[in-house]
């Protein structure tokens, strides 16, 4: 048979030219390198009369004390924070942004808005939001998350190339959240050598080992998750991490250098005087016709926010509760229990119904249990007006810390941990601070402890709680992020 070289030449001759044409085109239409020549302006015009009202929180009081004789403020620090989730719940990338912006940087903040996004970043004239649209489907399927997965991360690309590329203007650096890895990682990566951007990478966990939660660690995608997660961070200029812990093993592992960055409660998480907890808890309905004198109620408030993915087991909480309510019909010390859980996510329908179950079953007498979505400020006042804050994060890797507990401390409130894993001595000291367990059974111990005894331990571990309070999260960011930004108060 007579090998048609002819047809071979013209389809690589063709195949050549769309190519060419492509990486033309892609070149000529992709906006401008980063200059240091062209900085953002800033001037009176970029406000409103309710910015200048609202100085602090609009950037209005920055932009006054800092501006030129000619009333323009050129900013040099520009910065894209990249987060592929919802920005609503990603509270680490938000306070990095207010964090950029009121220390005089501008920020294109990108990324799902599925949630409420924090009012300050709504406010501030230096951060503008660039939402991108999520991927149309979900499933829980695990033969068909395989079929999906490759069509997910073909939309996430574009999405997010398109995003990066060509909705937002060139910047000095990128602030990228990891997880997720794939495609950000590589999306980054690209807009990044062609613009002249400086990647930083901050590292939440690490993408492969929540894969792994779904697939196993032996699976043939785990594994090119975590060559790939390995590749791509070589080539970033700088890294934060959220433990000492994944600092150590992301040396150890990649030899990346990353900066300790750990998580601290913002501002708008205080401790509440008595009268604010009370005037808080007579609007939830749940607690309709309770009595609300906090010093002899016969009911103890805990609070637990979660995802409800598989990285926070949640029948281990359901679980105690049930042996709690149990113990309560023998011991008529124990007061009754008010359980709030916050927060979205692909297993909450599952356990709604375990729940309604348990209910029916009387096995939650005495406990009442609720779920809600609050805003941010509502959110602030329920964990400042609970007894104890529960975390059921298990971490995927074992290096990373739940950020749930840290804004429980920021209102005094004392915590009871899922703890067996290794970063969990670095956000909670036993017995200080607040109570580790890994059971059930040890949860339900926790609480009989906390609540049937004369509430000196409780008293003693709010303290330390109310310790925790003192270091904010700009104290711990502008040290290590501000200085690498070389951002200016």
């Amino acid at each position: 048979m007579q090998v048609p070289w002819m047809l071979i030449w013209e389809v690589a001759l063709t195949l050549a030219v769309l190519v060419s044409t492509a990486i033309t085109i892609f070149i000529f239409t992709l906006p401008g390198a980063y200059s240091h020549f062209h900085k953002h302006e800033v001037t009176e015009a970029t406000f409103t009369e309710d910015d200048k009202k609202n100085d602090k929180r609009s950037g209005y009081s920055y932009f006054q004390e800092h501006k030129s004789r000619d009333g323009t403020l050129k900013i040099d620090a520009s910065i894209q924070v990249v987060v592929l989730g919802d920005i609503g719940r990603s509270p680490r990338m938000q306070y990095h942004a207010l964090s950029i912006a009121n220390q005089g940087g501008k920020v294109d903040l990108i990324g799902y808005v599925e949630s409420d996004v924090h009012p300050d970043i709504l406010a501030h004239r230096l951060i503008n939001v660039f939402p991108i649209p999520p991927f149309p489907y979900q499933s829980r399927n695990k033969l068909f998350f395989l079929f999906l997965a490759p069509l997910k991360v073909a939309w996430q690309f574009q999405a997010l190339y398109h995003a990066l590329g060509y909705r937002t203007a060139a910047a000095k650096w990128m602030l990228v959240q990891n997880p997720p890895s794939i495609p950000t990682l590589l999306v980054a990566q690209i807009i990044c050598f062609f613009r002249n951007t400086k990647l930083v990478i901050d590292w939440h966990n690490f993408g492969y080992s929540i894969l792994a939660l779904r697939l196993g660690f032996g699976h043939p995608l785990v594994k090119l998750s975590q060559w790939y997660e390995g590749i791509f961070s070589r080539f970033a200029t700088a890294h934060f991490a959220v433990t000492n812990a994944m600092c150590r093993v992301l040396q150890q592992k990649w030899g990346v250098e990353a900066l300790p960055l750990h998580d601290r409660p913002a501002e708008h998480l205080q401790p509440l005087s008595k009268d604010q907890r009370v005037a808080f808890l007579k609007t939830r309905p749940e607690l309709k016709g309770q009595d609300f004198d906090l010093e002899t109620r016969s009911w103890r408030l805990i609070v637990s926010s979660t995802s409800w993915t598989p990285d926070e087991d949640f029948s281990i909480l359901l679980e105690a509760l049930v042996q709690y309510a149990t113990e309560r019909k023998k011991n008529s010390k124990l007061p009754r229990l008010w359980a709030v859980i916050t927060g979205k996510g692909p297993q909450k329908d599952y356990y709604m119904h375990r729940i309604e179950q348990l209910i029916q079953d009387r096995k939650l007498d005495d406990v009442i249990v609720a779920t809600a979505w609050l805003s941010t400020k509502d959110y602030a006042s329920l964990l400042g007006s609970a007894d104890l804050g529960i975390s059921l994060h298990t971490s995927s890797s074992g290096v990373d810390l739940p950020m749930k507990v840290v804004d429980m401390f920021g209102t005094g409130l004392p915590v009871a941990g899922w703890s067996k894993f290794v970063a969990w001595p670095e956000l909670v000291k036993e017995g200080e601070n607040g109570r580790g367990f890994e059971s059930a059974d040890g949860l339900t111990k926790i609480l009989q402890e906390l609540f049937g005894g004369d509430g000196k331990e409780l008293a003693h571990l709010r303290q330390g709680a109310m310790r925790e309070c003192e270091r904010r999260w700009d104290d711990e960011w502008t040290p290590v992020a501000g200085e690498l930004f070389r951002l200016k108060r």
